[in-house]
């Protein structure tokens, strides 16, 4: 007798908390379907001991790439002040230039993804650094607000095709049981960029002779340093077999295998591609929401400088770093959905903390919290996308659902603003407008939708991605196509012979 829908659904929840069954690539490079591995909490020293020399160095650099990536992203809204007297415009038309940066991220996904995932993660993200760089550079450098914008597009889509390539390439170099601690660290450097950008303006930018635009100068520096570093490092273990393969095909003919691969994929996966733009979705809007505004909530609503204000956001990211690695950790034995289902009901319970305590210590505890939280979901991210992921397209199909689903919470912060300053709240008399209840209204709301929608979904946790061949490679899925056709094609051949003997 077949299962009711209801006994389907229970079994579905049930597998998020326990091992469930699935496809995954098993050691010997299979795909095959069955209960999911399941790796017991060890201790984390154990589990940091067991990468190599050699996977410490792909982690570092990738790590270090995302980490400058966060880094030059905010050092506009950490200048938002400075540029809008430089340029004569007002705040809002600054912030022009973030949402640009915003919507370009998604072409940059796109372009560098599939550039990594068919020539290897190595030259994809020097070059993708070295133009970020330059144009971090460049926008020192605009003389007009029109030519700030274009250049701040163009950086949006060197910004774009970062986390794709970084965390393609730090992922599939650490052990499978490793990828879940190691990926909570890695999203954890976007927050690092954040804390090292916010530190210098607060350290050196009122010291220097070029104000804020030294920010721009150390980035454009620092994220040079880190393509320069990647040079003496060579490919991952799958491409330097893949070109092994490769030896004997022309540069059209791996082309053409590599798109052959896409359609394949393509016609495969959009379904789970849906799923994860939206699942992205959500998670910037969470993101967004809880962090975009709250330095402005801590001064405008809550009545703290500007000072104090940023004090409680650096110690709200630090609480995001914290979180992170904490939560990608026991993800990798709870399970991908689990963990972030669990934290998405815990900083559900702790938004009354966030919102509605007076004095600076309790609000900044409570900011701190939520970030864990927030940020503790984040963590799961890179290692859950890499496992979704068609093998083949790791570096560009986690990097364009990833920036598709930013693209679509780019209103966030203009949503937040807007119906807060709506609302009013009178605090001794005096007339401030309320981010606490926006802010508590759509975390609570999006901490419930993503609870749900990634209880939908499904995981491959345990899965030895690393070991699939890449896009284009013989034994890849535009390969097996091309076999499939030329079988089909002497299928075809071979009737038709026959019906000419029949007919003689």
């Amino acid at each position: 007798m077949a299962p009711t829908r209801l006994q389907r659904i229970f079994k579905h929840v049930k597998e998020i908390f326990t091992t469930g069954e699935g496809y995954y690539i098993n050691e010997q490079g299979e795909t095959v379907h069955g209960k999911l591995p399941r790796v017991k909490a060890e201790n984390p020293l154990r589990t940091i001991m067991r990468p190599s020399a050699m996977n410490y160095v792909y982690f570092f650099v990738g790590w270090m790439a995302w980490t400058m990536d966060g880094y030059d992203f905010h050092t506009i809204s950490l200048s938002v002040s400075n540029l809008a007297k430089y340029y004569g415009q007002h705040r809002e038309h600054i912030s022009t230039s973030i949402t640009l940066t915003l919507l370009f991220r998604s072409l940059g996904a796109c372009i560098f993804g599939l550039a990594g995932d068919l020539y290897g993660r190595k030259w994809p993200m020097i070059i993708n650094l070295i133009i970020i760089a330059a144009f971090q550079l460049a926008t020192a450098y605009c003389e007009t607000f029109g030519a700030f914008l274009g250049v701040r597009a163009l950086f949006g889509i060197g910004m774009g095709g970062i986390w794709g390539l970084s965390a393609s390439m730090a992922l599939e170099n650490m052990p499978m049981e490793a990828r879940g601690l190691f990926s909570g660290i890695l999203q954890q450097g976007y927050a690092l960029g954040y804390l090292i950008a916010a530190g210098f303006n607060m350290g050196i930018v009122p010291k220097s002779k070029h104000s804020f635009k030294i920010l721009f100068y150390l980035g454009a520096g620092l994220t040079a340093a880190v393509a320069l570093l990647r040079l003496p490092f060579g490919e991952s273990k799958q491409f330097i077999e893949q070109k092994s393969q490769r030896s004997e095909l022309s540069g059209r003919a791996r082309v053409r295998m590599f798109v052959a691969d896409a359609k394949q994929v393509l016609r495969a996966y959009w379904r789970r591609c849906v799923y994860a733009i939206i699942m992205m979705a959500l998670f910037n809007y969470c993101s967004h929401t809880s962090q975009d505004m709250y330095p402005t909530y801590m001064h405008e609503t809550k009545g703290f400088t500007q000072v104090d204000a940023s004090k409680a956001t650096m110690i709200a990211k630090t609480g995001a770093i914290v979180g992170g690695t904490i939560c990608g950790y026991y993800s990798q034995s709870l399970g991908r959905r689990a963990t972030i289902i669990v934290a998405c009901v815990f900083g559900a319970c702790l938004i009354p903390l966030w919102v509605l305590p007076t004095s600076w210590g309790t609000l900044t505890a409570g900011a701190f919290l939520i970030q864990f939280m927030v940020q503790g979901a984040w963590g799961v991210v890179p290692i859950h996308l890499q496992e979704l992921s068609p093998p083949q397209f790791r570096s560009s199909f986690p990097g364009i659902c990833y920036q598709l689903g930013n693209m679509i919470s780019a209103p966030a912060a203009q949503i937040t603003s807007a119906i807060s300053e709506s609302l009013h709240i009178y605090v001794d008399g005096e007339q401030r407008p309320d981010y606490g209840t926006t802010q508590a209204a759509m975390m609570s709301v999006i901490f419930v939708l993503l609870a749900i929608w990634v209880a939908c979904g499904t995981e491959q946790r345990g899965s030895h991605f690393e070991l699939a061949p890449a896009a284009g490679a013989d034994g890849g899925v535009g390969e097996k196509a091309r076999v499939l056709e030329e079988a089909e094609e002497e299928k075809g051949a071979a009737v038709e012979m026959d019906e000419k003997v029949e007919k003689k």
